[in-house]
């Protein structure tokens, strides 16, 4: 068994080969491949988390599309004085799945 933890947009996702993952917004088109950054690999038995091992681990995987999260209402109100301020917000993402741990 194969995994290994990688870094993308802010947070940290474990992922295996076959694995689908939302994103936070990347500059890639559809079809196209990323690189994501390891922070730690497990095979089998033997856990890396050595940077300088890491730094020679590929995660490879493909855009699968983008996609917005759901949307978030932002509102603000404050007592006795008239103010209150309605905001929506909806994040870009991007679907990926993981094509190879090398």
């Amino acid at each position: 068994m194969v995994y290994a933890v990688v870094r993308a947009g802010g947070r940290q996702e474990k992922v295996e080969v076959g694995t689908i993952v939302v994103l936070d917004r990347q500059k890639a088109k559809i079809g196209e491949t990323l690189e994501l950054p390891a922070v730690l690999l497990v095979d089998g038995d033997a856990v890396t988390s050595d940077t300088a091992k890491l730094a020679k681990v590929t995660v490879t995987a493909e855009v699968l599309g983008e996609e917005r999260g759901p949307k978030i209402v932002i509102q603000k109100f404050k007592n006795k004085t008239g103010y209150k301020k309605r905001q929506g917000h909806r994040q870009d993402l991007t679907r990926v799945k993981v094509t190879g741990i090398k």
